[in-house]
């Protein structure tokens, strides 16, 4: 399995964790970044503030997306540690503003009991349209026993999602808004016939409704595009069936080592669905350490669709945004999510990951992290089409701090041809 939480179910503007810690360890590195062995215990209120001893990092938001706009707000975070001073569960509530959704907020639990077992909880609420829960678990991801288990339970309102059209040459003229609301069950069961070597079985039932989104100034999905399959409400009973071949050294924040995933899966309308199409996907990764500090980083990803005749523009192969999931959508973080979109995709890219500082910062062992990146990709119609055609090409720099063995914030800034784009959240992008 890819990793657990590959998705943005969580907020994504936890990553300012990262930014604010390394702000205030530039600002004050005679104080805020002493060891936490040096530190006096807090004995006043306003000590629980003090980055050398607190457990709770006070966070100022201030987030940005390509396709939800800018949001601001504060994030108190706590953090609960073992006994060896490694992070065990993240306690982050927040209170928001976005320009397009108002005032809002979240409430979420991430909790890592072992490297084999992670899981999460969330619920969100913003003033206009948007509201959330999500639940996720997952146990087995190291291999080391004969079976491997996750699932995700979602429901969701989000009202800023963007449609461009469908093919590789759609234009940002033509984009239009809309509020994707969704309910859906992911369950993974995977057989472990070696640590490396994994046999799989997803199973999703997912309904999605399209309604009017949040942001005015773009026309509504269903006045530009009336006919496009996948507007009104629609209902699928996905199977996947899956082949992963995995060395890597770590599920969260691998440094070495490769996986492969081939994967076919189907949705029919004679069976609990109401559309059908079929999906055939490849996804690789690599990590080759070039010294302690340096890591290069490699992906490519293909997906297609022979049966889509009647697939809704939702299930499409989708090119944009900053997440890699393994027969699913794929990266190009010059654009936002889903900037383009078709039946079939190619997607690839490599980033150097340098490790440039170690620190100690709220009573966490921190690494800080800069990774330049390029990446390029298309989306096309026909199974004839060249996968290397036509590419979208982007280029940037990604900004990490690390706390192992799991947790990883990013902000990843990266140009395309439409301009820049900026985002964050958790774990790497691949």
């Amino acid at each position: 399995m890819s990793a657990f939480f590959s998705r943005q179910g969580l907020s994504a503007r936890f990553a300012t964790v990262v930014v604010a810690c390394l702000l205030l360890c530039l600002a004050f590195p005679g104080g805020t970044c002493k060891a936490a062995s040096d530190a006096q215990p807090a004995t006043d209120w306003w000590q629980l503030f003090d980055p050398r001893t607190s457990p709770i990092i006070p966070i100022p938001e201030v987030g940005t997306d390509p396709n939800g706009g800018t949001t601001v707000g504060v994030l108190p975070v706590y953090l609960v540690k073992d006994s060896r001073g490694e992070i065990t569960e993240i306690i982050a509530p927040d209170v928001t503003y976005n320009q397009y959704l108002g005032y809002g907020g979240h409430a979420r639990v991430l909790a890592y009991p072992s490297g084999d077992t992670q899981w999460s909880v969330e619920f969100k609420a913003k003033e206009h349209i948007e509201r959330g829960a999500d639940f996720r678990y997952a146990t087995g991801l190291s291999r080391q026993t004969s079976w491997s288990y996750s699932a995700h339970l979602q429901y969701d309102r989000s009202a800023t999602a963007r449609f461009f059209g469908i093919g590789n040459d759609s234009s940002q003229s033509a984009q239009t808004n809309y509020t994707n609301e969704q309910v859906l069950l992911d369950a993974t069961l995977g057989w472990n016939l070696s640590p490396a070597l994994q046999l799989g079985w997803t199973l999703r039932p997912h309904y999605v409704a399209i309604e009017p989104g949040a942001i005015p100034s773009l026309p509504f999905i269903r006045q530009s595009f009336p006919n496009l399959p996948g507007v009104a409400t629609d209902h699928e009973f996905f199977n996947r069936l899956y082949v992963s071949y995995d060395t890597r050294d770590s599920v969260s924040l691998p440094t070495k080592g490769s996986q492969a995933v081939v994967s076919a899966g189907a949705t029919d309308s004679s069976f609990l669905s109401s559309t059908s199409y079929a999906v055939l996907g490849v996804d690789v990764r690599h990590y080759q350490p070039v010294s302690d500090r340096v890591i290069v980083a490699g992906h490519v990803a293909l997906r297609y669709m022979p049966e889509a005749n009647d697939a809704p523009f939702w299930a499409l192969s989708s090119l944009g945004g900053d997440r890699s999931v393994p027969s699913e959508e794929q990266p190009l973080r010059g654009f936002g999510e889903d900037r383009f979109i078709d039946r079939n995709l190619s997607s690839g890219g490599v980033e150097v990951r340098t490790r440039v500082l170690d620190l100690d910062v709220f009573a966490t062992a921190v690494s800080v992290e800069v990774a330049p990146f390029v990446e390029a990709g298309s989306v096309f119609h026909s199974l004839s089409d060249s996968p290397v055609r036509d590419l979208h090409a982007v280029g940037g720099v990604g900004f990490r701090a690390i706390a192992r063995p799991s947790i990883l914030g990013y902000v990843d800034v990266g140009y395309g041809s439409e301009g820049a784009a900026v985002f964050s959240g958790i774990n790497y992008p691949f």
